[in-house]
């Protein structure tokens, strides 16, 4: 209703400024203005009943068709990248942070074709936003969640998507959060979770959270400066929480929002807050479909496109006593099963990757290499010099080549070692031979 009534007011100005001004484009304008205005943020079930591009497919198909959207994503099935592609749609991912980050994230993990997605975030979107990428200037005054799910259903109405919008640090947020991921079972019914949130307090909560139901998680953040990132697995008991390698702020217990300064804002760069999605939904993919290796800290600096990894262990001494219980429950786990990186090893090749053949193509080992091997399995032995001579005509190696060295060559170009001269008889010798 009130949409409407800006509309009508919007025309009797126009009206009452001359018969010109009510062009079509005008109205046009009007109309655009009024709907990107805060009063006209659709309901959660406007967004959600938002007209898709196309309607929904029941089943992912591998055929290269120009209308299959799931093509080229089953393409890393056939080519052995992937066991089974088709797996992802099982998967229910939580992102909590629909900023810079979250949002880009989320737009790719539903490109990807995943089963389901939580968006967790108490912000709106603004003007000051469009540095970023994913909103739209249209989308100002919606709230974040409401508008990415809006986006999201058009571009893959196959995804299952929950919007939530409050805050997570609040008490009441925290028990709204613990019980939305939480399955009827009383465990998480999240395969994982995304941070993507922009302050230590948020981090913190997730950290608890998924203390408390054992639930894996990436962390993901961006520096004040735009020009670094990382990411970072949470394995509760396996890696360090949150709490275990605190940043300073969190150790010296200093309220980051005495931090702020009126009027000065953090730098925002789209390109590095792209690149740390990228990196956090390859990181997911890996860690969801079991391919590759998950990497358990990646870091980003574009100053010099650095990229720095490391594993973080847990701090015997957390001052998180859920993550001590966590700790003591992985030790007693690796006591009686041994240690185990299951989550991490690709699946199993289970056949020929391509057994019908149908070009009847076969790999066939190299003689010399051949030979080489059996020679290796007898005994060590040092590598065969390549001989310059068997190059072809008119072709010559553009550095030195390994020449095996005896006793004569060695007798004949090798360091001389004098005894009795000092340092200052052989600065004599080269003053000498300088004249």
């Amino acid at each position: 209703m009130a949409v409407n009534q800006r509309v009508q007011a919007a025309i009797q100005e126009l009206h009452s400024d001359g018969p010109a001004a009510a062009s079509a484009g005008s109205l046009a304008t009007a109309s655009t203005a009024a709907a990107g205005s805060p009063s006209a943020a659709p309901s959660a079930g406007e967004a959600q009943s938002a007209p898709a591009g196309r309607a929904k497919i029941e089943k992912m198909s591998a055929e290269v068709k120009d209308d299959n959207p799931y093509s080229r994503l089953m393409a890393l099935q056939r080519m052995g990248i992937v066991k089974d592609y088709e797996k992802i749609r099982e998967k229910r991912v939580a992102i909590v942070g629909v900023g810079g980050v979250g949002s880009v994230a989320a737009e790719m993990l539903t490109r990807c074709g995943v089963g389901s997605l939580l968006l967790y975030d108490y912000d709106k979107v603004e003007l000051a936003n469009m540095n970023r990428l994913f909103f739209r200037p249209e989308q100002s005054g919606m709230t974040k969640t409401e508008a990415a799910k809006q986006t999201l259903v058009n571009i893959n109405p196959d995804v299952d998507i929950e919007a939530f919008h409050f805050n997570i640090s609040t008490l009441k947020g925290f028990d709204e959060f613990v019980k939305t991921i939480t399955g009827p079972d009383g465990a998480s019914r999240c395969d994982l979770i995304l941070s993507c949130v922009d302050n230590y307090e948020a981090r913190m909560s997730i950290n608890q959270a998924c203390l408390e139901l054992g639930q894996t998680w990436m962390e993901s953040g961006v520096s004040e400066d735009a020009v670094s990132g990382h990411i970072q697995v949470v394995r509760p008991g396996k890696t360090a929480c949150f709490e275990c390698v605190p940043p300073l702020v969190v150790a010296s217990g200093i309220d980051e929002k005495t931090l702020k300064r009126e009027g000065v804002c953090a730098a925002s760069l789209p390109t590095t807050m792209g690149m740390v999605a990228g990196m956090l939904i390859q990181n997911s993919l890996k860690y969801l479909l079991r391919f590759g290796t998950v990497t358990p800290y990646l870091g980003y600096s574009a100053l010099k496109d650095f990229f720095p990894t490391m594993q973080i262990h847990p701090n015997p001494q957390c001052n998180n006593p859920l993550c001590m219980q966590r700790q003591a429950e992985y030790r007693r786990k690796v006591e009686l099963e041994g240690p185990s990186d299951a989550e991490d090893e690709p699946e199993e090749d289970s056949g020929p990757l391509h057994e019908d053949n149908e070009w009847n193509i076969e790999v066939e080992g190299d003689d010399e290499e051949g030979a080489a091997g059996e020679g290796a399995a007898a005994g060590p032995a040092a590598p065969a010099a390549p001989a310059a001579a068997a190059l072809p005509e008119g072709i010559e190696y553009s550095l030195p080549t390994a020449e095996k060295v005896d006793a004569a060559k060695l007798e004949a170009e090798g360091v001389v070692t004098t005894e009795g001269e000092t340092v200052d008889d052989l600065a004599a010798q080269l003053a000498a031979l300088s004249q």
